[in-house]
């Protein structure tokens, strides 16, 4: 059984990914800074797995594709490099001085613009990975080596990588059977 399959059948928990909609002005009218919903996925530390993630068409798919292959078969779920996490919170007010904090605090009402769950997690400016020959000496968090695949913990450290089947196994095995009091 594949990773996504697992955990769909576990009910394994998933996360929300956005994408971050900066402020701006539509027919003249003003708009707040917000996050637009593109789906489910499961958080596996470095790497996030699309549960059901909408493409640039509104349809499932990063590609676009429905969720297809050319050939109609269902595509491999999409992988995406973490990028930022929040929380949905509202609004309230200004209590912060420094401004790193003030930004966290817009981004997390942004989240609540963008009409998700108070304290939904949200996973935002995540990186979409091809699965591809692209890898080959790549320097992101997935990368193949000697012909085999590796996960990046950390992109300072370029030999801090594991192979990408035991992480897979490990994060998957976490999401299905988290340590009690998790």
């Amino acid at each position: 059984m594949d990773a996504a399959a697992r955990l769909a059948t576990a009910g394994a928990r998933t996360e929300a990914l956005a994408e971050y909609v900066p402020a701006g002005r539509t027919l003249l009218v003003p708009r707040a800074e917000r996050m637009r919903r593109l789906g489910s996925v499961w958080r596996l530390g470095v790497l996030l797995l699309a549960a059901d993630v909408e493409g640039p068409t509104g349809s499932a798919g990063s590609d676009g594709s429905g969720g297809r292959t050319g050939n109609g078969a269902p595509a491999v779920p999409a992988l995406y490099a973490t990028g930022a996490i929040t929380r949905a919170h509202e609004p309230g007010r200004t209590t912060y001085i420094a401004a790193s904090a003030e930004r966290r605090r817009q981004l997390r009402v942004a989240a609540h613009r963008g009409r998700f769950d108070p304290a939904e997690t949200v996973n935002f400016d995540a990186t979409p990975i091809a699965v591809d020959e692209s890898l080959v000496g790549a320097s992101g968090v997935l990368i193949v080596r000697d012909g085999e695949a590796y996960v990046r913990w950390s992109p300072t450290t370029p030999d801090a990588a594991t192979p990408f089947a035991a992480y897979l196994a490990e994060r998957v095995d976490l999401l299905v059977s988290p340590p009690e009091g998790a």
